[in-house]
C-alpha cells in the first residue's frame, strides 16, 4: 500500500472565517491520524481570501497540539519570503514541542503575487542562486555550523528537509543535496515526469537520505457516487478559474452545471491543472489512483481535497484511504 499524506490549505469557504478554517484543519488532522495517513502538511500562501495558512508555523503549532503522532509539516515554506535563521528558529520551536514529528518542505516561489511578495520582503532583488544558498544556510543552522550565529531552538535538531517544486530546478537541487523531493503535480503537472526522472537519475546520497524519495501531489474528491464527487469538485474548479484569471476567491459552494457553462478555454485550463486527480466513487477513485501510481511510481502521495462542506471533505479522505487499503488487500494473479 502506497503511503498517503494530507496537504491542507486551511480553506476559508464562502461565508466562513479563518478561525473556522483552522478548527476544520485540526479536525482533518485528527481524522488523518486515526486513518493512518503518514503526514499532515500545510502550505504557505499570502493575500489569498480563500487560504488561511499564511502563518504556517503558527497554525502547525495548533494542529500539533490537537494530534498525537502524525507527522506535521510545511508543504511548504516559501523560503524567499523569510530569513533562513527565522525559519530555523520557528521549526526548531515546533520540533522542540513535538519531537520526531516535524517536516520542513521548502519552495522558491513566493506563494503569492508580486505586490504581496514585495510587502513581505520589501526587496525583490534576487537571483536564481539565492534559493540554493538559503537552503544550505538553513542546513547549517540545524547542524550548528553557521559560523557564530546560532538558531536556538533549532541547532542540533533532526528536522527532515524536503525540496518542493513544479519544474526541473527543484528536481536538480533536491538531487544535488540528497534531499527528498515533492512535486506539485496536484496543480502544475506539466513537467512532472521529466522532473522526477531528472531527480532520480542525478540523486546523490546524503546524511539525511540514502536513495531518492519522491512524493507527488494528488487531488482526490471521493463520494458515495461519481455524480456526487463531480458535483463537489465544482468548488475547486471555480476557485482555480478565479485564481488563474487574477481574482482569487473564498472556496465557493458546488455549482451544478458549472463545467458546461465554461467556455472552451476554461475547460482546457481545468483539464490541464486538475489532470492529476481522482474524482468519483470509492471504486472509481481506487482505479484512477492506481493508474496514476502505476504510471509514475512515486514513493508517497500527498493528497489534497478542496471540498466546500467540511463533513464531505472528511468523508472524501476516509473513502480514499479505504479504497487504497482495498487495493493493497486484493490478491494479484499470474
Amino acid at each position: 500500500m502506497i503511503p498517503l499524506s494530507v496537504l491542507d490549505l486551511a480553506p476559508i469557504v464562502e461565508g466562513a472565517t479563518a478561525g473556522q478554517a483552522f478548527r476544520n484543519s485540526a479536525g482533518l488532522a485528527q481524522l488523518a491520524e486515526r486513518l493512518g495517513y503518514r503526514r499532515f502538511w500545510m502550505a504557505e500562501h499570502h493575500s489569498m481570501p480563500g487560504i488561511a495558512s499564511a502563518a504556517t508555523a503558527v497554525v502547525l503549532a495548533y494542529v500539533g497540539s490537537q494530534t498525537s503522532n502524525i507527522r506535521i509539516g510545511a508543504g511548504g515554506i516559501m523560503l524567499p519570503n523569510h530569513a533562513p535563521l527565522t525559519v530555523a528558529e520557528q521549526f526548531g520551536t515546533l520540533e522542540s514541542l513535538y519531537p520526531g514529528r516535524i517536516d520542513l518542505g521548502l519552495g522558491r516561489a513566493p506563494g503569492t503575487d508580486q505586490a504581496a511578495a514585495h510587502a513581505l520582503r520589501r526587496n525583490l532583488a534576487s537571483d536564481e542562486n539565492q534559493f540554493p544558498r538559503d537552503v544550505v544556510e538553513l542546513q547549517e543552522y540545524f547542524r550548528g555550523e553557521s559560523g557564530g550565529v546560532r538558531a536556538v531552538p533549532g541547532e542540533g535538531l533532526n528536522i527532515p528537509l524536503w525540496i518542493l517544486g513544479s519544474s526541473l530546478f527543484g528536481a536538480q537541487l533536491a538531487a544535488m543535496l540528497g534531499l527528498p523531493y515533492a512535486f506539485a503535480s496536484h496543480f502544475a503537472p506539466q513537467m512532472m515526469m521529466e522532473a522526477v526522472s531528472v531527480y532520480r537519475e542525478r540523486f546523490k546520497p546524503s546524511e539525511q537520505l540514502a536513495k531518492p524519495y519522491v512524493m507527488l501531489g494528488f487531488n482526490a474528491i471521493v463520494a458515495d457516487t461519481d455524480e456526487e464527487a463531480k458535483r463537489l469538485a465544482t468548488s475547486v474548479q471555480q476557485a482555480f478559474v478565479a485564481l488563474r484569471t487574477g481574482r482569487p476567491i473564498q472556496l465557493p459552494p458546488p455549482k451544478a452545471g458549472y463545467l458546461e457553462e465554461l467556455p472552451l478555454e476554461g475547460r482546457a485550463l481545468l483539464r490541464s491543472i486538475l489532470s492529476v486527480s481522482a474524482i468519483g466513487s470509492r471504486e472509481t477513485a481506487r482505479h484512477q489512483l492506481q493508474q496514476f501510481v502505476d504510471r509514475t511510481k512515486p514513493d508517497e502521495l500527498m493528497v489534497t481535497s478542496q471540498v466546500f462542506d467540511h463533513e464531505a471533505r472528511l468523508k472524501s479522505y476516509e473513502l480514499l484511504m479505504t479504497a487504497v487499503q482495498q487495493t493493497s488487500e486484493t490478491p494479484t494473479t499470474g
